[in-house]
């Protein structure tokens, strides 16, 4: 028998304290009073309105924990029949071991093996792509967890107006092995040309954390070189379209296409690249932020819940992070 990934649950955590563009500003404002006006203009380009911040006391673990228990409810199953957990994320706990390591043992998931997945915002389509070739090539695995988290808040200097980006939050998938699809195709691209534009610099083996560093803001996320405006207008639609090809289906027949949620007039350009109305596509950044890692997860869970990824939809997932990475996957709801 052929086997095929599929989704049957899917999960998100949004924490509770919502942080304003408004309160951003009196923030910012505090070190330069002429970064209020930045975050006007982010807010015009971006349409995120406000934020939502985790606990400081949490890890990231603890928010994608939180995801991770909603898809296994929805999909009806324990953590214990969990074979394999995927966490894609660019803010771990640690820099070793793995944060999936750390969610595995706060989910009580005693059966499962873990990785985690490191190409940042693009690691939640690579996760399901994963998870699905998993399952096909694996008879003894029944059901894979994916989950995307992002707390980039506690890595950011909160005088830096960049902050205007990082929310927190955390969104989950269980796929399971079926005999059709499913998992319909992927597609990926790169340049590392942009490895040194946005990042966190000091702390890995590059530069090692020490006191100056740290002084200096080193450890902290900073933007250093901005990337071109069109960096995501022009490789999307190329992702999308090698789905298609790659799929077997035309990119008229997608039904909801759902992209990194960093910048809302980017999706609207993009949706125009394609040919498809505004109504196959979904977002979640006005009022949640911008949750790298984990906003496509997050924006599927919010699709499904408002009934626009159903039964048979044809669900195309595009990912972009710093690096550059890009990630498509794209599947049929079961």
């Amino acid at each position: 028998m052929t086997r095929y990934g599929t989704i049957i649950g899917t999960g998100r955590y949004v924490p509770e304290a919502i942080h304003t563009n408004e309160m951003l500003k009196a923030q910012v404002s505090a070190a330069n009073p002429d970064l209020a006006k930045v975050v006007d203009a982010f807010q015009d380009s971006s349409g995120i309105r406000a934020r939502r911040l985790a606990p400081r006391e949490w890890a990231a673990s603890d928010i994608a924990v939180r995801a991770a228990q909603a898809a296994l409810d929805k999909a009806g199953i324990s953590a214990d029949q969990v074979d394999m957990i995927l966490l894609g994320t660019d803010t771990p706990d640690y820099i070793t071991p793995a944060t999936s390591t750390v969610v595995q043992h706060k989910l009580g998931a005693v059966n499962a093996g873990t990785y985690d997945i490191g190409c940042a915002c693009a690691s939640f389509p690579t996760g399901v792509a994963t998870a699905a070739g998993l399952l096909a090539t694996s008879p003894w695995m029944r059901y894979v967890l994916v989950i995307g988290v992002y707390m980039m808040s506690k890595l950011a200097d909160p005088a830096d107006v960049t902050s205007f980006f990082y929310s927190d939050g955390a969104g989950a998938a269980v796929l399971a092995a079926d005999d059709k699809p499913g998992f319909l195709s992927s597609a990926y691209l790169a340049d590392g040309a942009y490895h040194a534009h946005w990042g966190i610099y000091s702390g890995g083996s590059y530069e090692p954390a020490t006191v100056e560093s740290v002084q200096a803001g080193r450890a902290n996320v900073r933007l250093l070189q901005r990337y071109p405006p069109d960096v995501n207008h022009i490789n999307w639609p190329k992702i999308a379209r090698l789905l298609a090809e790659r799929g077997g289906f035309g990119v008229q027949e997608i039904d909801l296409v759902i992209f990194t949620q960093v910048r809302l007039p980017s999706i609207h350009l993009v949706m125009a690249d394609l040919g498809l109305p505004l109504e196959k596509t979904h977002w979640v950044m006005e009022e949640w932020g911008y949750t790298g890692s984990a906003c496509i997860g997050m924006a599927l869970d919010d699709a499904i819940e408002q009934g626009k990824a159903k039964s048979g939809d044809l669900v195309a997932l595009v990912g972009s992070g710093v690096g550059y990475n890009y990630a498509g996957a794209a599947l049929r709801m079961p």
